[in-house]
């Protein structure tokens, strides 16, 4: 799922994590990972995950992109309090018109912001059967406050970037990390753990919740897996109330954080869920990663690179 900003083949189009602490870009091919490069990015020009002060990322932008010899075309991502992820159910409908109209129609009583202000997207996640025995699809809704995509396509575009589609984190997320699903899987939790601490749950490859979390995994303080904790913890129980939910079996850490000491085997004592720390790029070779550049910063723009591949 993604918002489309062009019509445009996304062949060759790099993936672009600004992630707020970082930013990570990635290119990929059959074989894997073609080319990737990061850079630091200044505090405040990106604040729990929404574009501050445009001009300054446009200006840090247009210098990454320069030094690296990157590809101009861009997949995007982003992850904040501005995006509103449901599920919900709607009658089979065959027709695309009449089944993004009755979307929309439900969306304006199950999303808590006005429609007209909103980017609306949805995906088909599956199918089902009414006690009444009519056909119904499950879908799940990405709806995006307009006025925070503009600011992130303004600061893109003015840094002579051509955006070619807007993806959340926790897809592109999933996309890197997740395995195709049988019938019988129970969901995974994937944690990112980057300059905004991302949680996404997913059956196989569909993610189906998403929430940005409020602990900072770099705090000093002793009680950040209990604070993390309780956050996973508090989604976990939300995915769970949603229609035909399925049991959370793991918990899968990513990003730089990821590898702080300890994280993972005091989450895994304080939940009571195996957690583990994943591959950085998932199924991907990193073996073109340059030499000094972190592959765990690569996960989220990897999966927008993978979302735009033709």
């Amino acid at each position: 799922m993604a918002l489309a900003l062009s019509k445009n083949s996304n062949r060759g189009t790099v993936g672009l994590d600004l992630d707020g602490a970082f930013i990570a870009a990635v290119q990929t091919s059959a074989d894997g990972v073609s080319r990737a490069a990061s850079t630091e990015l200044a505090p405040g020009v990106i604040s729990d995950g929404e574009v501050t002060d445009v001009t300054a990322l446009t200006d840090a932008l247009r210098d990454f992109f320069k030094s690296n010899g990157l590809p101009k075309r861009v997949r995007l991502g982003i992850a904040n309090q501005q995006i509103v992820v449901r599920q919900m159910e709607i009658p089979k409908i065959e027709d695309d018109k009449e089944r993004d109209a009755a979307v929309r129609f439900q969306a304006a009583e199950a999303i808590a912001m006005p429609l007209e202000e909103v980017v609306l997207d949805h995906q088909v996640v599956g199918e089902t059967v009414s006690p009444e025995g009519s056909a119904r699809l499950r879908v799940v809704v990405v709806a995006a406050r307009e006025s925070m995509i503009a600011r992130v396509v303004e600061a893109v575009r003015d840094a002579g970037l051509r955006p070619e589609g807007i993806d959340l984190n926790a897809f592109a997320l999933v996309r890197t990390l997740a395995v195709p699903s049988d019938s019988t899987e129970t969901a995974r939790v994937f944690c990112h753990l980057g300059g905004v601490t991302n949680l996404a749950i997913a059956v196989g490859t569909s993610c189906l919740f998403t929430r940005p979390l409020s602990t900072q995994w770099d705090s000093d303080d002793d009680s950040v897996a209990a604070a993390l904790a309780e956050e996973i913890r508090l989604s976990i129980d939300f995915y769970m109330a949603q229609p035909e939910a399925r049991w959370v079996g793991e918990i899968v850490l990513s990003g730089p954080g990821s590898r702080r000491e300890n994280l993972s085997e005091e989450l895994s004592g304080l939940i009571e869920v195996p957690v583990s720390v994943a591959e950085p790029l998932g199924r991907l070779q990193a073996g073109k990663l340059p030499i000094g550049e972190d592959p765990y910063r690569h996960t989220v723009a990897a999966g927008l690179a993978l979302g735009g591949a033709a």
